[in-house]
């Protein structure tokens, strides 16, 4: 099953585990739309041949939701009462900090589960890296490349906002990929003064054009609030994000002087077929998931280590990784150049 928000590559992971675990002689079904399809039992079989042109197929082939069974009345019950009425023996969750933190706690009810880190976002501990987010990375850095044509050549700065509720890996990397001047993300509260003091020196030296990159959980200091689309929660209790990029633009247009424009790159950055790197990716943790299957490791994760595909505790998995010091000092070292 998939759960959470989409990402490129899920499609490869499922080819990999149905296709390892039908050449271990064993029969794989789909669990349709995550963890709802548990609550209400919906599942169709996946064979070598449905999934045979999967591995660069954006989406996925089982459909996801949002779902949350610890939030329905008897949802777990539900859950369990589903896979002994599909003949299910056991379960491979492929997704990110909240579906596995689900699976973590089934798991601990008994259920035989198998992760399968998987988040555009990076920013699930005990995984050097997850799938989907090599592929949001780049394709942020196309928009940015583009967005900076137009800035460039009107003398504008340009806000890009993009996803990271509370991590910033996707914004600093996408920030240092494409030259970004100014990269602001959720782990470090930026101070709209200090910002705008970088603008304002690029301006005076003839630069009026600066890209500033944001994360859209990014937050003021002092306040510490996060933009949001109105009080709306989701099924796991998260705020709906957006709004920071604009916030961000009319303070710097009003402080500088410089006119200002601020794009959200949004869902396109989250959609379409995975890069080469997590096609790769992808695969080696779907084989690798399926061995955990035949081993028996349940309540375990695969992981990428170095270079290697390693089993670690699904419940240790789950913590959220955040970017480091180091990397944030980087992303944000280049604002007097370009």
């Amino acid at each position: 099953m998939t759960g959470g928000g989409d990402c490129a590559g899920l499609n490869a992971t499922i080819r990999g585990v149905v296709v390892k675990l039908e050449e271990d002689g064993h029969e794989v079904w789909g669990i349709e739309r995550g963890w709802k399809g548990l609550i209400e039992p919906s599942a169709r079989r996946l064979t070598s041949d449905s999934v045979a042109d999967a591995v660069g197929v954006g989406g996925t082939m089982i459909l996801t939701s949002r779902t949350n069974p610890f939030k329905i009345e008897g949802g777990p019950e539900k859950v369990h009462k589903s896979l002994k009425k599909l003949g299910l023996e056991a379960l491979v969750a492929i997704g990110g900090n909240d579906t596995l933190g689900v699976a973590h706690k089934l798991h601990q009810m008994g259920v035989k589960v198998v992760g399968v880190p998987k988040t555009m976002d990076n920013d699930l501990s005990s995984t050097d890296f997850t799938f989907g987010f090599d592929s949001a990375v780049n394709v942020a850095m196309e928009c940015i490349d583009r967005v900076i044509t137009t800035g460039l050549s009107h003398e504008r700065v340009m806000v890009v906002e993009v996803m990271g509720r509370d991590a910033g890996w996707v914004a600093a990397y996408a920030g240092i990929a494409s030259g970004a001047h100014v990269v602001l993300i959720p782990e470090k509260p930026y101070d709209i003064v200090e910002v705008c003091k970088k603008i304002t020196k690029r301006a005076k030296a003839g630069k009026k054009f600066s890209l500033v990159v944001v994360a859209e959980g990014a937050k003021p200091k002092g306040t510490g609030e996060r933009a949001t689309k109105g009080a709306a929660l989701d099924a796991f209790g998260n705020p709906i994000l957006g709004g920071v990029g604009e916030q961000v633009a009319k303070e710097i247009e009003k402080r500088t002087g410089v006119e200002t424009r601020d794009v959200v790159l949004g869902h396109v950055v989250r959609g379409g077929p995975p890069s080469a790197y997590d096609r790769v990716l992808a695969t080696r943790f779907g084989v690798a998931a399926a061995g955990l299957v035949k081993k028996g490791k349940w309540g375990m994760m695969v992981a990428l280590k170095g270079n290697e595909i390693v089993p670690v505790d699904l419940g240790g998995a789950i913590a959220q990784k955040l970017v480091d010091d180091q990397l944030y000092a980087i992303a944000n070292s280049f604002s007097g150049s370009g």
